[in-house]
């Protein structure tokens, strides 16, 4: 123990915690800090009570304090103990107690002064757990305000010390250079094959080029067990392990330990194995270059693990493991130039998980604003915001964000908001036991199998026997009891969907109801969609209790749920169910519809026809509906569409754009009465144009754009704003006989758009320029229609003849007849 390369930097370390209340160390991996500082401290003349050091994970929490003890000669839980959330081992002689970071804060929230702690070690601190950090803020606030003379020690591998020193107060930095030992890279890339396929293959070639024991890093359980059975006999003389948080502490530990016999050791792990732990006999890593992590989806209020590339800085960690005890070799699935496309860090856990337990804890410690507390990497506004939400939702605080008794309570608990909630609301109706072993259920993968029924899964977990099963049943048991449960409701026999009423009260967001026949898709209360496998025993059930989904917010699978009466729904949310009155506009019919429905947040109950609807909300809703839709939706006629053409060409705004933004001053008289927009008379519409323009304004539009042409020969014709190229009127040639001067309107004296046409109304000419015509081609035309319409006047000098829409003979006798 001696030799190892921590020892060279103890001496410093000491000095520097004799001079200060903190320090920063920097060790690789290897070099011993987790096992050699903490013995240290214990001589210190200032250390005369316990210490505490921090791990990340219960099983190299519980490894630590095993290796510790097996170095002094004794038994854990004397000098050296640990605490987790399923395991303990302490004593009152014990002085080094490893814990995980969640036990240190409610430890220190419990007793702020944290009597009787001499020091406090944070291992691995460049992992960057939510806990972790916020137990450094906790306890350097706590140093700070009441305990200046307590010890901080941040450790860690890959630590950037000079940013922790600063958070620290300017603490000194030590480093250890540790042992170096050969470390051989050999990448193998990834072809299309499945990860299982292609993992096994390396592992499988690992073993036949090297020698040494073999530790493989894959993203999740699930992929563990595939390659395991790909492996399957992975040949003479090799045991395999398998090492992630899911197994019992005996399957944990001999992964851990040297294998008899000079056997070699294969083990297939979860990141688990990144850090803190040395596996005795590793000479080789496989690396898959994935993880499975925690990824808190805002936009869906939940947190859903997420198949990601590792960072850089992790694939350095996993590769170390390798070469800590002699000379080693890293395999990686991918090639070597896309190791500077891996991020370059983990992002810190804080930047995107669900702050509501950190905000809440805040607030216990009498800091309104999380940010006032010093932070590595403050958390995000909008994530404080948010968690103020929901544990406002939760009854947990109240209005100014204080915490309220229930929200105490909540904090008491060792469990995260939601399920603290749900385990003291249980205890209120009689069933804690039940809240309580689906909190475990809930927290520890793996128990009592897979099965996305919750109800199915505690059935077989509380059938289970085993140490692990045993450990989790005893752990729900101290829960429940924590609470007040006297433990008579554990065998709740008769007791109908007790478990799904428990995961309602956690996640009342995602109580949902079936939205096809199959099963397959659902709505939830909270808005979101969810999916549920159609073969699933859950898929018959009309309502269900859902407690964990993966993938997209818009469908995300559900992962574990319950099926829930619509009875108990409305039982337990009666509180929560609104009547809602809604009045809405129907685009398909252009009407109204008026509804009356019960609702749980975006699930609709029941509902029927409203007879109450005032005139207000349905002429609101008619209104909304244009705002909407557009206009086109009104009964329009050609003398509306006339009228605003004529108004454009005099400069008077009647576009869509201006009518919808005075919409409030011309139509709400025309809606009176009426709950569909065809039931608007047209006619009302001109009108309603014309009392938006006023008198003034009509005035000038009649003035500046008639709605029709007189023609000389007495005859009206109606103008056309609308017309491609301009205004233009339609009429026979003959009724502009004598007309020497083009026609004009407006201010701007535009010239009408002539369209002439024939006796018989078909067209001739189309011209700007009447004189133009006169003089022009009008010869050619004359003689044209002198043949087809032989009975009616065309004279070689129109200009000068006179207007009429008669034939020769009926003029003759109106000359007559004079």
């Amino acid at each position: 123990m001696n030799g190892l390369p921590i020892h060279a930097v103890l001496p410093a370390l000491l000095d520097a915690l004799r001079a200060r209340a903190g320090a920063v160390l920097v060790a690789p991996p290897g070099a011993g800090k987790t096992t050699a500082v903490a013995p240290a401290l214990l001589g210190e003349p200032w250390c005369t009570g316990e210490i505490l050091l921090l791990s990340p994970r219960r099983i190299a929490a519980r490894a630590a304090a095993e290796r510790m003890a097996a170095l002094a000669g004794e038994p854990v839980g004397r000098t050296f103990g640990y605490a987790t959330r399923m395991d303990s081992r302490r004593s009152a002689a014990t002085r080094v107690t490893v814990m995980t970071e969640g036990i240190f804060v409610a430890r220190i929230q419990a007793d702020p002064e944290l009597a009787g702690v001499s020091a406090i070690l944070f291992d691995e601190v460049h992992e960057r757990s939510l806990d972790s950090d916020f137990g450094l803020a906790l306890a350097l606030d706590a140093q700070a305000a009441l305990r200046p003379h307590l010890r901080l020690v941040a450790m860690s591998a890959t630590l950037d010390g000079t940013r922790f020193a600063a958070l620290m107060g300017d603490a000194p930095v030590i480093e250890s250079e540790g042992r170096s030992h050969p470390l051989e890279l050999v990448h193998l890339g990834r072809d299309a094959a499945r990860i299982e396929d292609a993992m096994a293959r390396a592992v499988r070639q690992a073993l036949r080029e090297r020698e040494g024991g073999v530790l493989a890093f894959l993203p999740g359980v699930a992929e563990i067990e595939r390659v395991a059975e790909r492996l399957g006999d992975p040949g003479p003389g090799i045991v395999l392990h398998r090492l992630h948080g899911s197994l019992d502490p005996a399957a944990q530990r001999a992964a851990i330990a040297p294998e008899p016999d000079g056997a070699r050791k294969l083990v297939l792990a979860t990141a688990i194995a990144e850090t803190s732990l040395t596996l005795d006999g590793i000479r080789i890593v496989v690396d898959s270059g994935l993880a499975r992590r925690p990824r808190y989806d805002r936009a869906a209020g939940m947190t859903r693990l997420v198949t990601e590339r590792v960072s850089q800085a992790a694939a350095t960690q996993r590769a170390g493991r390798a070469a800590r005890q002699g000379p080693g070799a890293a395999y990686r699935l991918w090639e070597a130039a896309a190791t500077a496309g891996l991020p370059r860090f983990d992002p810190p856990e804080i930047a995107e998980a669900d702050l509501s337990a950190l905000v809440l804890a805040c607030a216990i410690w009498g800091v309104a604003d999380p940010r006032a507390l010093r932070w590595l990497d403050p958390p995000p506004a909008a994530a404080v915001d948010e968690a103020r939400r929901r544990l406002a939702a939760l009854c947990a605080i109240d209005g100014d964000d204080r915490p309220t008794p229930h929200g105490r309570a909540i904090a008491d608990l060792p469990l995260p908001p939601r399920l603290a909630h749900m385990l003291l609301r249980a205890a209120g109706l009689g069933f804690a036991e039940v809240a309580a072993e689906i909190a475990v259920l809930l927290g520890e993968r793996g128990l009592g199998g897979n099965d996305v029924d919750l109800e199915v899964r505690r059935r077989r977990w509380r059938a289970e026997r085993g140490k692990r099963a045993e450990a989790a049943r005893a752990l729900a048991r101290r829960w429940a009891q924590l609470v007040g449960s006297r433990g008579g409701d554990a065998h709740d026999g008769g007791a109908s969907h007790r478990e799904a009423r428990c995961i309602a009260l956690a996640f009342p967001d995602r109580v949902a109801r079936r939205r096809d026949a199959m099963g397959e898709h659902w709505a939830s209360a909270g808005g979101r969609g969810f999916r549920l496998d159609p073969a699933s025993s859950l898929a018959g059930s009309e309502w269900l209790a859902v407690a964990e989904t993966q993938g997209s917010a818009a469908g995300a699978r559900i992962l574990s749920a319950a099926a829930i009466d619509a009875a108990d729904v409305e039982a337990l949310f009666a509180d929560r169910i609104e009547v809602r009155r809604e009045v809405c506009f129907d685009r398909a019919t252009g009407g109204v519809i008026a509804e009356r429905t019960r609702r749980l947040g975006a699930i609709r109950l029941s509902g029927g026809a409203d007879p109450d609807a005032s005139a207000a909300e349905i002429e609101a809703a008619l209104l909304d509906g244009l705002r909407t839709h557009g206009l086109d939706l009104l009964p329009w006629d050609e003398g509306a569409a006339a009228l605003r053409a004529r108004a454009a060409f005099a400069g008077h705004a009647l576009d869509d754009a201006t009518l919808l933004a005075r919409i409030d001053e011309w139509l709400p008289p025309l809606l009176a009465g009426r709950r569909r927009l065809e039931a608007i008379s047209p006619a009302s519409l001109v009108d309603a144009l014309r009392g938006l323009l006023g008198w003034d304004a009509m005035r000038e539009i009649d003035r500046l754009a008639p709605a029709r042409f007189e023609s000389p020969a007495g005859s009206s014709h109606a103008i056309d704003y609308g017309a491609e190229g301009g205004p233009r009127v339609e009429l026979r040639v003959q009724a502009l006989y004598g007309v020497t001067e083009h026609p004009r309107i407006g201010t701007a004296r535009v010239p009408l758009v002539l369209s002439l046409t024939s006796p018989a109304g078909r067209p001739i000419q189309t011209t700007r320029d009447l004189p133009g015509f006169w003089a022009g081609s009008w010869a050619a035309v004359a003689r044209e229609m002198r043949g087809r319409y032989p009975r009616h006047p065309w004279p070689d000098n129109p200009a000068a003849a006179d207007p009429t829409l008669r034939t020769k003979k009926a003029d003759a006798r109106r000359g007559q007849s004079r």
